[in-house]
């Protein structure tokens, strides 16, 4: 069969790819940083939210422990602190604890100095919660500026999952020519365009029923499958959390399962193995060298308004 992949990573014990479904446990803080000076009269969006704290990450931890599976989840910092019920769950299982902002702040949208103030309020929320430093960072709302790899380097940051240049875990490099490993995603894995609905978010897309959402990510892992890619899922616990499609999410690992050759694993430990791979020399990451524009590209002309 034709592969559409150049160039796989050796997957642990010939496994044919490498599965994580993880997930970014927002919860209110996406309340509290868009409408924060009304908050407290939003309460049907905050009933929505914190359903995923309340109900919907007990039942993915339940779901995770029962397939004997370790998974990640990234936290903002305030929502560790706001909820720590939830969190201790994830950690009685063994899963994995990201970094995700403070308070789902854009990175892009702060001077160098913000970003690493809620980059570091968010790593001493963790280190709290865990008793150590997290690993992996997911930038909320996929918002990577030009100052975050180089943030990351300096904390102390094994890898990245906010970014999507390529179908295998690749490194990123920064100006001084430290790397980063970057586990990428894209939008067909993430369950927002699938089914959210909200219009204080700004989002109005047809919700999407169960089956139909789970025959996209389906296709995707079987082209992970087929090629020997990485398949990372951006989800959201009040999201995919919710009863029907928890349910799809339990026939999809199943589906998983059955099939066979699939590594399921944290990102930190895809990481480890990527990392360990490329010191033995037994497999050489693609690279790419950040920030992709350091200066604006010179237009010839300039479209009328």
């Amino acid at each position: 069969m034709l592969k559409l992949v150049s160039n796989p990573p050796p997957w642990p014990n010939g496994a044919r790819c490498a599965v994580c479904f993880s997930f970014d446990f927002d919860a209110e803080s996406l309340l509290h940083l868009y409408y924060p000076e009304d908050s407290a009269r939003r309460i049907s969006l905050s009933s929505t939210l914190r359903y995923g704290a309340r109900v919907a990450v007990p039942r993915i931890a339940a779901i995770w422990k029962h397939y004997g599976i370790r998974q990640t989840m990234f936290v903002p910092g305030w929502c560790i602190e706001t909820y720590p019920a939830a969190v201790e769950a994830l950690l009685e299982g063994g899963h994995e604890i990201g970094h995700h902002g403070w308070l789902h702040e854009r990175p892009n949208q702060l001077s160098r100095d913000d970003e690493e103030a809620v980059l570091l309020r968010g790593i001493e929320a963790i280190r709290a919660a865990t008793g150590k430093p997290p690993t992996g960072y997911r930038c909320p709302s996929g918002a990577f500026s030009e100052h975050t790899l180089d943030l990351l380097l300096a904390n102390g940051f094994r890898y990245d999952a906010s970014l999507g240049g390529d179908d295998v875990p690749y490194l990123v490099e920064g100006a001084n020519g430290a790397r980063l490993v970057e586990l990428p995603s894209d939008h067909s894995l993430d369950d927002w365009p699938q089914y959210v609905n909200m219009k204080e978010f700004g989002w109005s897309m047809p919700i999407q029923s169960p089956a139909r959402a789970m025959e996209v990510f389906r296709a995707d892992f079987d082209a992970a499958w087929e090629h020997g890619g990485v398949w990372a899922a951006i989800w959201h616990p009040f999201v995919s959390g919710r009863l029907a499609r928890a349910a799809a999410m339990v026939e999809l690992i199943e589906y998983m399962q059955a099939k066979g050759g699939v590594w399921f694993a944290t990102l930190s430990e895809i990481a480890a193995h990527v990392d360990g791979l490329a010191a033995s020399g037994a497999w050489t990451p693609p690279v790419e060298r950040l920030p992709f524009w350091p200066e604006p590209v010179p237009q010839l002309v300039r479209p009328s308004r």
